[in-house]
């Protein structure tokens, strides 16, 4: 999905592009809260840039778009809304939210690309549950989607990402509340 975006320099401004959570994903109902961090990210995705892989060992970007917000602080948002539509836990948020959880969801964005090579989107997550005081790795787990993407630009492809970032997500919540 496609956002106007303003402009104080001249020229077109960039096309801009949102990710959306998920409604439902039938996990179970857990009884905890969840602190939700910001995932960690490399400098190529820390960005809100839209990564494109024209062959394995190369990054670019498309040009002239962007995404919303930075991805890292999108996925995050995206993951506890996620969370709240699922109502499988008390309370979700971010740190500094004043929850009085004992978990924190921490993650990695591995890869959140289009792969002009393969046709597809790709989307991975690394994800830990850790306790809170302590620091202790209480379950972690690797999250990935892969979704056919339409040849064609940014607003082809971009609908794949958001496809792929959706499968991962309900992997996530499912797997997080079954934790909790």
């Amino acid at each position: 999905m496609a956002i106007g975006a303003a402009s104080c320099a001249g020229g077109s401004p960039p096309q801009t592009f949102d990710l959306s959570a998920v409604a439902d994903v039938g996990a179970r109902v857990g009884r905890g809260q969840l602190v939700v961090s910001e995932p960690f990210a490399s400098a190529a995705l820390d960005s809100d840039r839209i990564v494109v892989r024209p062959h394995a060992d190369q990054l670019n970007y498309y040009p002239a778009v962007q995404w919303a917000d930075r991805l890292p602080s999108l996925v995050q948002t995206r993951l506890i809304e996620s969370f709240e539509n699922a109502k499988v836990l008390r309370a979700v948020g971010r740190p500094g939210d004043r929850l009085a959880a004992t978990v924190t969801l921490e993650s990695e964005i591995r890869a959140f690309e289009i792969d002009i090579e393969q046709h597809e989107a790709v989307v991975e997550i690394s994800a830990k549950l850790v306790s809170d005081p302590g620091g202790r790795i209480l379950a972690s787990n690797l999250f990935s989607a892969r979704v056919p993407a339409a040849s064609g630009g940014a607003a082809a492809s971009v609908p794949a990402l958001d496809a792929a970032l959706a499968e991962v997500l309900k992997q996530i919540v499912a797997w997080a509340s079954a934790r909790l």
